[in-house]
């Protein structure tokens, strides 16, 4: 009977439990809706609201101006009163050193417009050509501080009730690329490859490693931001990023690099392909790139990725480039993620590709600001509602929010004033965003729908008393681990609208 009686008990207990999140998940549905039309209101909400991941984040485009000058203060540097690019410069004149740009306000805030999208309106400089310029502005900043950037971002993203952030990096500063600039091109990969392997490549990639382990010993003492204890559960991962705007012998090194690291160091979990998609080599070797993606995608199975993949728009290439990019991508470089994906309604048999992308889980990294101002696609020239209809897995990320000057809850109000997203829907973006991220483990949740979990921990969600059985599976696998704590989040930050509605 005492048995009988627990049973009994425990059940009833979980019933009460699951009806209660219901309420919650009702009562803030229905103040989100409330709200929707009050910006002050909805963006607190937003800002508060758990967000999962970032999955596509540029730390080279993360970091704000005003503390890129900040940080180079000691630096020496010189600005360029022309395109205000700086460099190191022995001769340069006290009006042009950056540490006295603070004095000297027209060129301090010159600056800042120069090295970010503020203020920026096209004329005879686009969007575009304005943002792509930007990097090279502050790479010797870059270069020497990105310690101090990833703690920037590290710190906005705890703020912002991240749990989760893959960071595209090039520590080593492309030494793999210019190891290869002196080797010939070699169209028979295999040996190039090992060509690369024999003659310097692993002590660069030794030493990326190394680079990475100081810059978690560095931000190891993030863990308290304004008192409250914000960072305990978050995770940064890497990806490798790879310059496209290289002759290929340089490009298939850097490729190499990223598999080779992804395959050595867990803190990499995948790698990128960035620059500018309509760049001249980019162009003109594409199919070039993704055959040799999909070559090292054959030896290193293991390893994750993500490509940048038809972030074009008609009139920025000719029709004919707009209608291979994504499909190629998907069928030959096997990418798990899509960044931006803006031209897919220009692709060849498009409605094939999206549902091919949809029952292959190939989500699409949405990046609604970075479109804008980039490309001037946004409202209703945006695809997102396109991939919604076709049921393409999306989450919503900020690209290079130091540049654009935003950020992750920015983006989901986008969402919102935009498109009209319900909480339910943003709900399913953050889930999206660790469900999809490229950390190892099994998932916490058996369907995308969001209803049904792993049996180990049945139970365990229900009440949020982890048992044996899912602490141990919760142990044994990272991501899961991660939607766990994201679901408990959740919970939390739903219960206070469930409480109000009394």
């Amino acid at each position: 009977m005492k048995i009988a009686s627990l049973v009994f008990l425990i059940t009833l207990f979980s019933s009460l439990t699951v009806a209660a999140d219901l309420r919650s998940d009702l009562a803030t549905s229905h103040y989100f809706a409330s709200i929707q039309s009050h910006r002050q209101k909805l963006a607190i909400f937003l800002h508060d609201m758990p967000k999962g991941a970032d999955l596509h984040n540029h730390l080279g485009g993360a970091s704000r101006a005003e503390n890129m000058l900040r940080y180079a203060e000691p630096d020496l540097l010189c600005v360029n009163g022309k395109n205000f690019a700086v460099q190191v410069n022995p001769r340069c004149t006290r009006n042009y050193l950056l540490a006295e740009s603070k004095k000297k306000p027209a060129l301090y805030n010159a600056i800042i417009d120069a090295w970010s999208m503020r203020n920026f309106h096209p004329g005879k400089e686009s969007g575009h050509d304005h943002f792509f310029a930007t990097f090279d502005k502050y790479l010797p900043i870059l270069q020497k501080h990105r310690t101090e950037m990833l703690r920037e971002v590290v710190e906005k993203a705890c703020q912002e009730n991240l749990l989760y952030l893959e960071l595209m990096i090039m520590p080593d500063n492309n030494r793999s690329g210019l190891l290869a600039s002196k080797m010939a091109w070699d169209a028979n990969l295999s040996r190039l490859r090992e060509k690369l392997l024999k003659n310097g490549l692993m002590p660069i990639i030794a030493d990326i490693s190394s680079q990475l382990e100081s810059y978690d010993k560095k931000l190891n003492t993030i863990g308290r931001i304004k008192g409250k204890n914000t960072c305990a559960d978050f995770k940064l991962r890497y990806l490798y990023q790879v310059l496209r705007e290289q002759p290929p012998v340089q490009v298939f090194a850097q490729l190499l690099t990223g598999f080779e690291l992804a395959t050595r160091d867990p803190r990499v979990v995948g790698l990128n392909l960035v620059q500018a998609e309509d760049g001249p080599i980019a162009m003109r070797d594409y199919t070039l790139q993704m055959q040799m993606v999909k070559f090292l995608h054959h030896l290193y199975p293991k390893v994750a990725i993500s490509l940048h993949a038809g972030e074009l728009v008609p009139g920025l290439v000719p029709t004919q480039d707009l209608r291979f990019h994504i499909r190629q991508a998907v069928e030959i470089a096997h990418a798990d993620r899509i960044g931006h994906g803006v031209d897919i309604r220009y692709e060849d048999n498009a409605e094939q590709l999206l549902s091919e992308m949809a029952k292959r889980h190939i989500l699409v990294e949405i990046n609604l600001s970075s479109n804008a101002a980039i490309l001037n696609i946004k409202a209703n020239t945006h695809p997102l509602l396109l991939y919604r209809r076709y049921r393409v897995p999306l989450a919503l990320s900020t690209d290079d929010e130091g540049i654009l000057r935003t950020s992750l809850s920015e983006q989901y109000q986008i969402a919102v004033l935009n498109y009209r997203f319900s909480y339910l829907s943003l709900k399913k973006l953050a889930r999206n965003s660790i469900q999809y991220s490229f950390l190892p483990g099994a998932k916490l949740w058996q369907d995308d729908n969001y209803q049904q979990v792993v049996l180990a921990c049945v139970s365990s969600l229900k009440t949020s008393l982890l048992s044996a059985d899912c602490q141990n599976f919760l142990n044994a696998n990272q991501k899961a681990d991660l939607q766990w704590k994201l679901e408990q989040q959740f919970r939390h930050f739903e219960q206070q609208f469930s409480k109000n509605s009394r």
